[in-house]
């Protein structure tokens, strides 16, 4: 019962608000703005089956292999730079600078060092996904606690086992967080880097039905893009909650002993 109120309350306000769209553009004559029974229409066309095979898989297969090297990346990284101090001293105005960069800028250079391939698309997502998550396991190796360190030197625990046994369930939620971040932040660039790519996929798809003035086409691809990114946020925290249920359980845990 309590599932069914949480999933009636999350998607009561959609249906209102694509119920008045659907109303509300019932007879609309414009050009840019068609109605919406005319976007299903075309989505149904456009993502039964082809549609999906040509740009909707192609998408997220680059996604996640982006991703998810990026997710290793940072992680690995993050957990170096936090446990060795000068190493992360000596590197971070790198870091800071090189974060502030905008992953979306060096899409040109990328271009030119990996073509307009696939290539070209993962490793414009690996980029730009790789420094929330770095930077987040930075942070959460910071915030073991000191005394877990001074049992684990006391007990000569070795290194591997320290970052298997205490900074990785330490700095775990915080490494979720900046994978979360990264997610999002991912299909912005997957979208963009699809868009002055080839080789299809939804941002390709969007860019051109945009240019060939396919207004509904384009509608549907905004859509498509927003309910892969909802899908991939709702398996992102059914992932995280089953693999940080002891987290959640401590934090619930305490705030009942409050």
């Amino acid at each position: 019962m309590k599932i069914l109120r949480h999933i009636a309350w999350e998607v009561w306000l959609p249906i209102v608000l694509v119920a008045l769209w659907w109303f509300a553009s019932a007879n609309s004559t414009s050009t840019y703005f068609p109605p919406l029974h005319a976007i299903v229409d075309r989505s149904k066309e456009l993502w039964f089956w082809q549609g999906t095979h040509q740009d909707i898989l192609p998408s997220l297969r680059r996604l996640a292999i982006g991703y998810l090297a990026a997710v290793a990346a940072g992680t690995l990284l993050g957990l170096l730079f936090g446990t060795v101090r000068w190493l992360e001293n000596a590197t971070r105005p790198y870091i800071e600078f090189l974060r502030s960069t905008p992953g979306i800028a060096l899409m040109p250079l990328i271009s030119l060092i990996f073509g307009l391939g696939d290539t070209f698309k993962i490793v414009t997502i690996a980029i730009v996904c790789t420094w929330p998550v770095l930077l987040n396991t930075i942070d959460g190796v910071h915030s073991v606690e000191p005394q877990l360190h001074d049992v684990a030197t006391s007990y000569r625990i070795s290194t591997l086992d320290r970052v298997r046994f205490i900074l990785l369930p330490s700095a775990a939620p915080q490494i979720f967080a900046g994978a979360r971040t990264s997610l999002a932040i991912g299909v912005v660039a997957m979208t963009a880097s699809e868009m002055i790519g080839v080789g299809g996929g939804l941002g390709f798809f969007t860019l051109n039905a945009s240019t060939s003035f396919d207004y509904s086409g384009l509608w549907s691809g905004i859509i498509a893009l927003g309910v892969v990114g909802y899908i991939l946020n709702k398996l992102f925290a059914l992932v995280e909650r089953k693999l940080l249920g002891w987290h959640y359980g401590l934090v619930a845990h305490s705030q009942g002993g409050n």
